[in-house]
């Protein structure tokens, strides 16, 4: 299987212009659940792929409103290339979702992408979920306010956090994609200090005149401060770790997650996400 059997064509994509706001891609973010979206650049000699902007830029970098400063180069990959090439470097990356580029943007394929493709048979996926899940599991107290948990899943670098409940009993999963679900952007005003003009400057008057703070406008991104529990997804999907990697991307596809728990003899052993599943094609 190629990736251009499982990429999506640059005539369905949705990018971003620069120049552009944060604004621009939080909507996109928001409303279609993306992990990221191209950045293209339109020039003399056409269109220009620049890179992606990602909803962990936002999070990590919430007072910087410029989509030049939060574009990120990432590798990219050609049409003709094997799906086990794109699995190697998404694994080796971390990258979600990868440009196809042959001189020009091409298409963008993602994880989603390749999971799909696992779980409709179109690949190998025969490998037991015990075999490719993340025995370390990320996890938050319910009653962490919003925003602390956003930075401790920047900090983790990993974009779930399993919920805990005052028992240490799993109760929840919360996602980078529910911090960007009620993220906003504000205006503000920042301090620029004095102004006081020269003594020796011919325009001094007016430099007196203007004496006081000076300010300026400023836009962020605001979390809520309410605690995880408002925002959570509660009904955990949960997969044994004998079933197959083939019916855990199944039942991410079909509860359009990218991150499951494992048990094992009803006891919490681990997370399978969808990178993990990636591995079986690796190894292929």
């Amino acid at each position: 299987m190629n990736v251009a059997d499982a990429m999506t064509p640059r005539e369905s994509l949705v990018t971003v212009e620069l120049p552009g706001t944060r604004e621009d891609v939080l909507a996109y973010l928001q409303e279609r659940s993306f992990s990221s979206v191209p950045v293209v650049k339109q020039t003399d000699d056409g269109e220009e792929f620049r890179g992606l902007v990602s909803r962990e830029s936002l999070i990590d970098q919430p007072d910087e409103d410029q989509l030049a400063m939060l574009v990120e180069a990432v590798p990219s990959v050609e049409a003709d290339d094997d799906i086990s090439e794109l699995a190697a470097l998404m694994r080796e990356t971390g990258a979600r979702r990868v440009p196809v580029v042959d001189s020009r943007l091409v298409g963008i394929v993602t994880i989603t992408d390749v999971v799909r493709a696992i779980a409709d048979g179109l690949t190998d996926g025969d490998t037991v979920v015990g075999e490719v899940r993340t025995a370390a599991v990320n996890s938050v107290y319910v009653e962490t306010p919003l925003p602390v948990a956003g930075r401790e899943l920047s900090y983790a670098q990993v974009p779930y956090g399993v919920v805990l409940d005052e028992e240490g009993e799993p109760c929840g999963m919360l996602t980078e994609v529910d911090i960007i679900d009620v993220a906003r952007v504000v205006e503000g005003e920042a301090e620029t200090g004095d102004s006081f003009a020269d003594q020796d400057d011919e325009w001094m008057w007016e430099g007196i005149k203007a004496v006081g703070s000076r300010y300026t406008p400023t836009r962020n991104v605001e979390i809520p401060s309410e605690p995880v529990r408002e925002f959570m997804t509660e009904d955990l999907v949960t997969v044994s770790a004998k079933r197959t990697a083939r019916e855990a991307a199944q039942l991410m596809i079909s509860h359009g997650i990218e991150q499951i728990p494992v048990l094992e003899a009803g006891d919490l052993v681990g997370v399978v996400v969808d990178m993990d599943l990636l591995e079986a094609l690796v190894d292929a």
